[in-house]
């Protein structure tokens, strides 16, 4: 009984072990201790999904198109596309690969919500990063959106918050889960099969009941003590882990049995089959290099079309796994690039952006804020959200987050308390998303 031997060395070291300050113990159910089902319940969604375009995306080459004052060097003001209330860059002639900005918006348009002539603040990508992940730009304990709502609808789930890299604090919430490969997945869904395979297990099935009964009893007794609540939570803690373990098994139906090339739709897969089967609330997507200090055109045509195909990879996958429309989808970067090209041919940083929503409950085919025409941003009323140039608010990335909150319905949970936005409310922007 090796396994149990394993499990009592941990017991004993669980008298170490403790959780970070402040957190639940994730993933564990008083329930369970009491003999109910100690298996948490499958999260059936909505799910969330943000894309991350690290680095500085050049929003001018995407949603918020400008052909004057050689702002872009790729296409001319008479050239600029539109797709019901969208604007567009047109760059199906100037990529080779990816998806193009006018498949993209043809597919997409109807249910896409742009945001333009977002106030970022400062300019340097540490600060962005938590700010566009946070709503917070002064404070480094505050939880990306990402793991906030992951503990907020699905504390039990054990891979509640997934991250593939960029600003992933999780403010003491719940776990951040990283699976790089769907190998990895494979082995966390099998972990009693040996090099995870599931039809060559360590443990008959008789052995695996034995020790989670023996588990549960032991739990049991162990909470009818009275205990230090840091010693209570490392044994709940070891308790949830042998729990999630058997949960994480549903995961094995929906790993697809190859692995795309693309890094975007390795990331969309793990997340859909944590999604799919009922162990992950949201996940953070990332794809990196944006950061076009040279040769701006050459990069940002060949990173925009694969970020879109990540994002087109994720909602038609997701619709294959009848998941579509439980899916929420943001896509944002921490900066925009300046108006101007260097003497490298690139664009420094420039605290005006967008943003991109889709998904469940997202009204689509709109556009909320804009640049002018020297790529500075104009204020909206937040009441109409129609642009205000003398009363108007600097939309800044708090009020998306407060509303992102609202339309999650967590503003009120006791976590989102904890963390406040003090964004006045004669400034919360009103139906940005319904």
């Amino acid at each position: 009984m090796q396994r149990r031997n394993f499990l009592k060395l941990c017991g004993s070291a669980g008298l170490s072990l403790a959780a970070p300050v402040g957190a639940a113990p994730v993933g564990f159910s008083p329930r369970a201790v009491r003999g109910a089902a100690a298996e948490p319940a499958p999260y059936a969604g909505p799910y969330y999904v943000v894309f991350n375009a690290a680095g500085g995306w050049d929003t001018t080459y995407l949603m918020d198109p400008k052909g004057v004052n050689a702002i872009n060097r790729l296409y001319q003001e008479g050239d600029i596309l539109t797709q019901g209330n969208h604007r567009l860059a047109p760059n199906a002639a100037h990529i080779e690969g990816g998806l193009s900005n006018e498949d993209f918006f043809k597919k997409y348009g109807d249910e896409l919500l742009v945001v333009n002539g977002l106030d970022y603040s400062v300019n340097n990508h540490s600060p962005c990063s938590r700010y566009m992940a946070t709503g917070k730009l002064d404070s480094l304990a505050y939880p990306t959106f990402a793991a906030l709502v992951a503990a907020c609808n699905g504390a039990e789930a054990p891979l509640a918050f997934l991250t593939f890299g960029n600003y992933s604090s999780t403010g003491n919430l719940t776990p951040m889960a990283r699976v790089p490969y769907l190998n990895s997945l494979n082995r966390l869904a099998n972990a009693d099969g040996v090099n995870g395979n599931a039809n060559n297990r360590y443990h008959d099935d008789f052995v695996t009941d034995r020790i989670e009964h023996a588990l549960q009893e032991q739990m049991k007794a162990r909470a009818a003590q009275a205990r230090l609540p840091r010693l209570q939570r490392a044994q709940s803690m070891l308790y949830a882990a042998q729990v999630n373990s058997k949960a994480l098994q549903r995961v094995t139906p929906y790993i697809p049995k190859t692995s795309p090339k693309e890094r975007l739709s390795r990331q969309a897969d793990i997340a859909l089959a944590s999604f799919k089967a009922g162990v992950c609330v949201s996940a953070n997507l990332n794809i990196g290099q944006f950061d076009s200090h040279a040769n701006n055109d050459v990069d940002q045509m060949k990173l925009i079309p694969e970020m879109l195909a990540g994002v087109d990879y994720l909602a038609r996958k997701a619709e294959e796994l009848n998941i579509r429309d439980k899916l929420v989808i943001v896509i944002q970067s921490e900066m925009g690039r300046t108006p101007k090209y260097n003497k490298g041919d690139g664009k420094d940083h420039w605290s005006i952006g967008s943003m991109m929503f889709l998904g469940g409950g997202i009204r689509g085919n709109r556009v909320v804020g804009a640049t002018d025409e020297k790529q500075f941003l104009v204020p909206i009323d937040p009441k109409s959200l129609a642009t205000d140039v003398e009363h108007g608010i600097r939309v800044r990335p708090e009020h998306i987050h407060w509303s992102l909150r609202e339309f999650a319905g967590i503003d009120t949970h006791e976590f989102s308390q904890q963390f406040p936005l003090k964004v006045a409310e004669e400034e919360r922007l009103q139906g940005l998303f319904a």
